[in-house]
C-alpha cells in the first residue's frame, strides 16, 4: 500500500467546502482514497457506472434528503453532469441550517476544466483537486530508496496496479489492458464515436512524438484525416487527463517565438506500453527515451506544484529554448532544463532564454543524485530534490 499525499488535502478541503471534486484518470486511486476518508466520517458511496446507483441519484434532492447526515460520494461524476444544477439549492439550504462543509465528494475521470463547465452554478461552493498517479516522493518513501524507485516508476508509470505488479511483464500486461479498456469502452461512452483502431494509432503516434511541438497537419496526413479532426481527438485526450498540452511562454520579449504547444503522453508507463517497451534496457535503447524522461519529470513536478503555479516551455524562432518554465505568480519564474545524462551540460541558448524570460531560478534536472552549481546562476539537481524545492515554494 502506497500512502498518497492528497488524503489530508482532501479531508481538509471537505472541512472548508460543501463539496469537493477529486479528478484523475481511471485506476489512479481516487476510489481507494475516498473509501479511506469515508472510514472516518459517516458516508454513502455510489458508483454512477452502476445502473442502480445512477437511478438513485436521478433525483439528487430526494437522495440528499434521505442522507443529509452523511458525506455523499459520487464516483464517475462525469456520467451525470446534470446533477450539478440542483446542488446549488441543496448546498445553500444546508448553509442556512449551519451545515457549511463536507456534504459531497465527487470523483471523476475527466479534466477539472471539463467538470467546471458543467458545474458553473457551484462557484464558491466546490473545491477542485487533481490526483496524479503515484509520484516519486510517494513511491520512494514506500520503497525506502531513490534511484531504483526512479527507474521503476519511470518504466512502469505511477498507476498503483502497474507499479505494484510482481513482474515487468505483469505490469506491461496491466497497462495494455488499461489502454484497451479506454479505447473500447470509456472513450466511446464519454466522447465522439471514434474507431478504437484509429484512436490507438493516434495515441501511438503521439508517443513517438513525445515532447515535440504539435503539428496537426503532419499527424492528419498520417491518419488520413483533417487537422481539425486531429485537434478534436487531442482535445478529447486532454480532457481525459491522458495527454498534456504544454503551452509556450509568449510574453513580449522583442523576439519571434514559437507558439505551438508541446505534446506529452502524461503517464510514462502508458508511453512505454504503447511502444511495447518491457524492460529498462529496452527503454534506454529506444529513440523515445529522451522525450519519455522529459515527460516523466514534468508530471512529477506538476504532482507536487502549488495550484498557483503555471507551466510553460519557451522557444525562440532561432532555437533558443527552456524545456520547462514554472511561473509562481508575476515575479517568480523558474527555468528548468531536463537532461537524462548523468553528466549534464547546457547550451548557450538556455542561458539566453533565461535572460529573455527573466528567470529567478535556473535548474538542470539530471539522472544523478547530487546537487551542485554548474555556473554562477545554474544548479544541477536530482528530480527528487527539485520536487522538494517546488513543493516548498507552495508552502
Amino acid at each position: 500500500m502506497i500512502q498518497r499525499r492528497l488524503e489530508d488535502t482532501i479531508s481538509n478541503a471537505l472541512k472548508r467546502s460543501p463539496s469537493v471534486a477529486l479528478m484523475g484518470p481511471r485506476q489512479v486511486g481516487k476510489t481507494t482514497l475516498a473509501f479511506s476518508i469515508s472510514e472516518a466520517i459517516p458516508s454513502v458511496y455510489l458508483d454512477l457506472e452502476d445502473r442502480l446507483d445512477l437511478e438513485k441519484v436521478r433525483d439528487i434532492t430526494l437522495f440528499h434528503a434521505e442522507n443529509s447526515d452523511k458525506l455523499i460520494i459520487l464516483d464517475e461524476i462525469q456520467r451525470l453532469p446534470e446533477v450539478f444544477a440542483p446542488l446549488r439549492g441543496i448546498i445553500d439550504k444546508e448553509r442556512r441550517k449551519g451545515n457549511r462543509a463536507g456534504q459531497f465528494l465527487f470523483l471523476g475521470s475527466a479534466s477539472i476544466d471539463l467538470l467546471q463547465q458543467s458545474s458553473e452554478s457551484l462557484a464558491g461552493r466546490i473545491a477542485y483537486i487533481e490526483l496524479y498517479p503515484v509520484d516519486l516522493h510517494e513511491y520512494a518513501k514506500a520503497e525506502e530508496g531513490r534511484q531504483d524507485a526512479v527507474n521503476t516508476l519511470w518504466l512502469r508509470g505511477g498507476f498503483p496496479e502497474s507499479i505494484l505488479a510482481e513482474t515487468e511483464q505483469d505490469s506491461l500486461d496491466w497497462r495494455k489492458d488499461f489502454i484497451r479498456t479506454y479505447l473500447e469502452r470509456d472513450i466511446p461512452q464519454l466522447g465522439p464515436r471514434i474507431p478504437a483502431e484509429t484512436l490507438e494509432r493516434f495515441w501511438t503516434m503521439l508517443t513517438h512524438n513525445q515532447g515535440t511541438m504539435l503539428n496537426a497537419s503532419h499527424l492528419g496526413r498520417n491518419l488520413d484525416v483533417a487537422s481539425v479532426t486531429i485537434n478534436r481527438y487531442l482535445d478529447l485526450m486532454v480532457d481525459l487527463l491522458l495527454i498534456r498540452r504544454l503551452k509556450p511562454w509568449t510574453r513580449n520579449v522583442g523576439k519571434r517565438l514559437v507558439r505551438s504547444p508541446k505534446i506529452y503522453v502524461r503517464n510514462s508507463g502508458l508511453t512505454h506500453a504503447l511502444l511495447n517497451i518491457v524492460a529498462m534496457n529496452d527503454l534506454l535503447g529506444h529513440p523515445v527515451v529522451g522525450g519519455s524522461w522529459e515527460g516523466f519529470v514534468i508530471e512529477n513536478l506538476m504532482a507536487v506544484a502549488p495550484s498557483r503555479m503555471t507551466p510553460f516551455y519557451y522557444r525562440t524562432a532561432g532555437g533558443a529554448e527552456v524545456d520547462l518554465v514554472l511561473e509562481f505568480g508575476v515575479n517568480e519564474r523558474w527555468a528548468i532544463e531536463i537532461k537524462r545524462s548523468s553528466s549534464p551540460s547546457v547550451s548557450k541558448g538556455f542561458y539566453l532564454s533565461c535572460e529573455d524570460i527573466q528567470a529567478t531560478r535556473r535548474y538542470v534536472v539530471y539522472s544523478g543524485q547530487d546537487t551542485f552549481s554548474m555556473s554562477k546562476d545554474v544548479k544541477a539537481i536530482s528530480l527528487f530534490d527539485l520536487m522538494e524545492e517546488v513543493k516548498n515554494e507552495g508552502q
